[in-house]
């Protein structure tokens, strides 16, 4: 009898590579956090057009980098930075949904 025939289709025992990449050899897309964040961002933001996601993957983590135009990092970070700790909590939730622990960084 080998492992094969003990397969039950959404057996979570067995690796499956789909959505991996192999470079980081970990999750490395997240479609909710990013659209959440990019939605959310321009939302706030006066130059919508300036608002810029980019993904990459730092110590099993996807992390999250927006770049906005200048006078719009203040919008994002808000107060004492409550808006942008308000922010990093949804993108979580988002993360969450896609199977990833998300960061988010705002970049100058």
């Amino acid at each position: 009898m080998s492992a094969q025939d003990d397969y039950v289709a959404g057996d979570v025992n067995v690796i499956d590579d789909a959505g991996y990449d192999e470079e980081f050899s970990a999750v490395v897309e997240a479609p909710t956090a990013v659209a959440a964040l990019e939605y959310i961002a321009k939302a706030l933001a006066d130059e919508p057009g300036a608002v810029n996601v980019a993904v990459s993957e730092k110590s099993g983590k996807v992390v999250l980098a927006l770049s906005l135009a200048g006078d719009d990092i203040g919008r994002v970070i808000g107060r004492r930075g409550r808006t942008a700790q308000a922010i990093r909590a949804l993108i979580a939730a988002a993360g969450t949904r896609d199977g990833v622990t998300t960061s988010v960084d705002i970049l100058d």
